[in-house]
């Protein structure tokens, strides 16, 4: 009985880490004012794992973001990207890959 009860917790708490590329408004918008925004403005079942820069041309660059969630099988990864498209600043929010951990 022990047994089974440690599988089934090992299996839920499973974590999905996806990287999404953040694409700015513009290019006098702040790399760092938005990295920040974007930390403050997940939900609290997410974490930040880390922020990548991603130079696109002529000054725009767009943020990679690292993003450890909690798998639950539900649509987690599409209210994360709604939540980022709402930040102050973002222009286009684009899931890159998903993996699990």
């Amino acid at each position: 009985m022990w047994f089974y009860w440690a599988i089934k917790n090992v299996v839920l708490m499973n974590k999905i880490v996806a990287s999404i590329k953040i694409y700015p408004e513009d290019v006098i918008i702040s790399k760092d004012q938005l990295k920040e925004a974007v930390g403050k403005a997940l939900p609290v079942e997410a974490s930040l794992y880390k922020i990548e820069e991603d130079p696109i041309a002529f000054g725009l660059v767009a943020l990679i973001a690292h993003i450890v969630l909690p798998e639950t099988g539900g649509d987690e990864l599409n209210k994360i990207e709604e939540i980022l498209r709402k930040v102050n600043g973002v222009s286009e929010v684009e899931t890159l890959l998903v993996r699990r951990i």
